[in-house]
């Protein structure tokens, strides 16, 4: 049987080995997604109960070596209180920031709260306990205050998710051949010679999506920068007419440590306007969060890093609602 943890962290095209503790798949709503979005309460109001949270941050993810023949990672330094900072894994998929246990005890006695929230993951969920933070600084960025889910250490080295709840009017580049990553206020500045440039659809709880070409079949692909894998649903796999085994063997596991099986299948080439992507194999299922985000019945795909990091450069920016694009082969 295949144990893969599909969630942060990033993958080889079609090859890597899974690590010992397994990836984990960040939701379509990867990191932290509210299913229904958490009013924080200011300074001065006494805390109020959260409402649910939808959290799929799995592994690690770009911010080592990134080439195009092995897993990188996505780590943001982030400072909590003042203290730090923590890697946190960037997490377009998640609505929501989320910590590990470590980081909680960190931040000691006053970040601590008798609340619970229900996590939401790409297989399922569960109640975590919830911290409060009077500040979260990465970069230029400052968001008070914030309650983070404290949730399993599942991400291979990385200390939680950065969900996406700042970055609202925000623009990160993310240059894979450097290793580097930056968050800063969007201008609406125009990308450098070379990229590509393909516009961005907001969906629920500001899951970022664009329309892809695989093969001959059009499907919405969410980018999910805390996915290693890719993970695409049964409607897309049918309409792709690959043939699986009767029984998948593909152990998919999200950070509430639920458990799903699906079936690696190799996909013609993606088409993101005139970039392409050859030699993928992605897991198909009708994984709980397909059914929970009511996308199980159009071709659709969570577009993880194993496709992602394959490219040199990766532009997001929020204000323009655009994704620019630059590969190695230009």
């Amino acid at each position: 049987m295949t144990r893969r943890a599909l969630r942060s962290g990033v993958l080889v095209l079609a090859t890597s080995a899974v690590n010992a503790s397994g990836w984990i798949f960040a939701a379509v709503a990867a990191a932290a997604v509210a299913s229904a979005q958490t009013r924080l309460p200011s300074p001065a109001e006494p805390s109020a109960p959260l409402s649910e949270v939808i959290v799929s941050a799995p592994e690690p993810r770009y911010v080592a070596p990134t080439r195009r023949d092995r897993i990188g990672r996505i780590w943001a330094p982030v400072y909590l209180n003042g203290l730090g900072p923590f890697r946190l894994v960037l997490d377009t998929g998640a609505n929501r920031s989320a910590v590990i246990p470590a980081v909680a005890e960190a931040l000691g006695e006053k970040a601590r709260t008798s609340s619970t929230v229900r996590l939401r993951g790409v297989t399922g969920t569960a109640l975590v306990p919830v911290i409060r933070v009077d500040d979260m600084e990465i970069g230029d960025l400052l968001l008070q205050p914030a309650f983070l889910p404290v949730v399993p250490d599942v991400f291979g080295g990385a200390e939680g998710v950065l969900g996406n709840e700042g970055l609202r009017d925000k623009r990160i580049v993310i240059d894979f051949k450097r290793d580097s990553i930056t968050i800063r206020r969007s201008r609406r500045e125009r990308p450098g010679e070379g990229f590509e440039t393909l516009p961005i659809t907001m969906l629920r709880d500001h899951l970022l999506a664009i329309d892809v070409l695989i093969g001959h079949v059009r499907a919405k692909a969410i980018i999910d920068t805390g996915a290693p894998d890719s993970l695409g649903n049964a409607a897309l796999l049918e309409a792709l007419k690959r043939q699986t085994k009767d029984d998948p063997s593909t152990e998919i596991i999200g950070v509430t440590l639920d458990v799903e099986y699906g079936s690696r299948v190799a996909v013609p080439t993606i088409h993101m306007q005139n970039v392409k992507i050859r030699g993928a194999v992605l897991t198909f299922s009708d994984v709980y969060i397909f059914k929970h985000f009511r996308m199980t019945s159009e071709p659709t795909i969570m577009l993880g890093m194993d496709v992602l990091g394959v490219l040199e450069q990766i532009i997001i920016d929020y204000r323009t609602r655009e994704l620019h694009i630059l590969t190695s082969d230009r």
